[in-house]
């Protein structure tokens, strides 16, 4: 009975989610007090019964019961026990388990940590939570049930994709779906301000801190699924252009946007309707995503489904959500004032270049990514589009971007000098010019690309620093007497320089090599290594078996480790594997992979040397960090005298 206590869990959180979305809401506009109450514990209640439900899937995961059909699709025996847990978001049915519980979870926390709030416009927001979970969980019953029985049951499981027996799978959904869900608290801000005609500094205020957790999930769950697929796939490639990818690295975009914008709005009341179109934007383009992934009109080791059905279910889902906000978003918008003015120097008019460019680029990258699908679709053949379009039409527009992130910390708001700017930016684009120009001759190759690239890094890196110094000087205190969003902004930033700087260095300067090895034959790779190939041995794993390579890496002579490649073929699939073996130190990754066996006991061996490769992703860690600190400044939480002018406004609006 354990699988049937889950799905009349999903069936009754969906009343409660109808009954929270369509209550909170009629009381919001009608100014009853009971229905606005019954918003809260309402959204509590269905995190509670989504934990029921998720925990009874995993229950059946971990008891190996085959008779339920998503089990013994995703499971087997001979699975570890920590893959059966991670099984559970492993396939299509549990992934959307795993969003409903991060969907419940974000209303749940819009519950508890919104007592300072007007309870009005907190009835709007979980009000459009609860239309919003009801509607995923309408897609769950109807199309993608994780309790459906087989009978008779299954005597043995499929296994678990063996691309997924990684621990890449326990951590990189939950960070990826955080995001994609969290902008669903910043959408729900964005229609509750318009449903209660404020568009003004507050809702911003409100917003902001939900936007920038978000993001930095997001941030988080694309980088750990690039350095999974980075050291699983065995290409020795951090980004591929993959459209699932794509998929996740699209929101990311706007919500970057959003971050900024939403900062203007609450600062200057500028941007009001540019702002809420771009918390639209970013949840609507996260449902795009769970489109392209769950619809089966992509084929990637990426994506979950092929049953057209759910496609249809979330294309009309995305209809409803887009055309619905966007309907509103048009009665509205033309009643909002224009907000402040500012000249053309201005720091709004930096932030707004800013954000138009990382609009733009989500856009190529819609473009690319979508393209090839309609063509298909119309008949018109099949189109592959792949790095080298991404590459050339991305990069442009990230590098005046790249230049204005250290322009606009230091600008004026409303109006900025010229003179100003450049006083505070000589040294930094005195050091970039240096760094840019000298670096690439020091490496031992120079190009323009890897020029431009150090220099844009430099160019950030040092406003950062300088743009510290400065605020300290002039403010005699310390940097722990700072604003936490103000350091939480420029260590974002600085990631971004890390990050530049680590893509810049990688794509420059790696070398990739594809080698016959024998027993005791050697390789030279990059940085003066050697690669000594020893021989390879048989493993036995768990639910697979191994050949696992043992290879000697040196330099001037001195042994420096042994590493173990592995090519696994797992026992229920038959399906071959490669796992990488990396050595790294911070600086550079030594990336060994075992192809194909051959004659005389010889191995294909692919190997690359990659130094600055850990840079990618230690900038965006630090971009996280940034994020963390922007979230946890004091002038995000209301206090009681701010509270009682925030209920006369709302009371006045409603």
């Amino acid at each position: 009975m354990i699988p049937e206590l889950g799905h009349f869990s999903l069936i009754l959180t969906l009343f409660v989610a109808l009954a929270q979305g369509c209550l909170a809401l009629a009381g919001a506009a009608r100014g009853n007090a009971v229905w606005i109450s019954f918003a809260r514990p309402a959204a509590r209640a269905q995190f509670l019964l989504i934990i029921v439900s998720f925990a009874t899937l995993g229950w059946s995961f971990i008891v190996k019961d085959f008779s339920v059909a998503y089990v013994a699709q995703n499971s087997n025996s001979q699975l570890p026990l920590l893959y059966r847990i991670a099984a559970v978001w492993g396939g299509h049915e549990g992934s959307l388990l795993l969003w409903l519980l991060m969907q419940t979870g974000w209303a749940y926390a819009v519950s508890v940590f919104s007592k300072q709030l007007p309870d009005v416009m907190v009835a709007r927001v979980l009000g459009v939570l609860g239309l919003v979970t009801a509607g995923f969980l309408l897609f769950v019953l109807l199309t993608s049930n994780p309790f459906e029985r087989l009978v008779p049951a299954a005597i043995e499981g499929m296994d678990l994709n063996p691309l997924l027996q990684d621990i890449g799978l326990i951590f990189h959904p939950p960070l990826l779906y955080m995001g994609y869900v969290g902008f669903s608290v910043a959408f729900a801000f964005a229609i509750a301000a318009l449903l209660a005609g404020q568009l003004d500094s507050t809702w911003a205020r409100w917003s902001r801190p939900w936007a920038t957790a978000a993001w930095l999930f997001l941030t988080l769950g694309i980088a750990l699924g690039s350095w999974w697929a980075y050291y699983e796939l065995g290409w020795g490639g951090w980004w591929f252009w993959d459209p699932v990818e794509n998929s996740s690295f699209i929101p990311w975009l706007v919500g970057t946007a959003l971050i900024h914008s939403l900062a203007v709005t609450e600062k200057r009341a500028s941007f009001k309707n540019w702002t809420v179109l771009l918390a639209i934007s970013t949840f609507s383009l996260s449902l795009l995503g769970a489109f392209l992934v769950r619809s089966g009109v992509l084929t990637s080791v990426h994506a979950f489904a092929t049953d057209p059905r759910r496609g249809v279910f979330i294309l009309m889902l995305f209809a409803v959500v887009v055309g619905s906000s966007l309907f509103l978003f048009a009665l509205r918008a033309p009643k909002v004032g224009m907000g402040g003015r500012f000249e053309l120097i201005s720091r709004e008019s930096l932030l707004l270049m800013n954000n138009v460019l990382l609009a733009v680029a989500a856009g190529a990258v819609i473009l690319g990514t979508l393209y090839p699908l309609f063509i298909d679709a119309l008949g018109l053949g099949k189109l592959s589009v792949g790095p080298p379009y991404f590459n050339a039409v991305f990069i442009p527009l990230m590098v005046p971007a790249l230049l204005l992130m250290a322009v606009g910390p230091v600008a004026n708001w409303k109006s900025a000098k010229i003179s100003a700017l450049i006083k505070h930016l000589h040294v930094p684009a005195v050091v970039a010019l240096v760094v840019g120009v000298g670096a690439p001759f020091m490496l031992g190759r120079w190009s323009a690309l890897a020029a431009l690239g150090l220099a844009l890094a430099t160019w950030i890196a040092t406003a950062v620093v300088k743009g510290i110094v400065d605020r300290m000087r002039a403010t005699r205190t310390g940097l722990r007497a700072q604003p936490l969003s103000w350091l939480g902004m420029h260590l974002a930033h600085l990631g971004i320089a890390v990050f530049v700087a680590g893509v810049t260095l990688v794509m420059g300067y790696e070398t990739e090599q594809d080698v016959r090895m024998t027993p005791g034959s050697t390789v030279s790779t990059g940085g003066g290594y050697e690669l000594k190939f020893l021989g390879v041995n048989k493993a036995q794993g768990p639910n697979y078996v191994a050949e696992v390579g043992d290879i000697e890496l040196s330099r001037d002579g001195r042994i420096l480790r042994l590493l173990h490649p592995e090519k696994r073929s797992y026992i229920s699939s038959e399906m071959p594997m490669t796992e990488a073996a990396i050595d790294a130190n911070g600086l550079r990754h030594v990336y060994v992979a075992l192809g194909e066996p051959l004659a005389d006991d010889a191995w294909s061996v692919r190997v690359y040397y990659k130094p600055f490769v850990d840079w990618i992703w230690i900038g965006c860690i630090l971009m996280a960090l940034g994020g963390l600190l922007a979230i946890s400044d004091r002038r995000y939480r209301l206090k009681r005298r701010e509270r009682k002018a925030a209920l006369v406004a709302a009371g006045a609006t409603s």
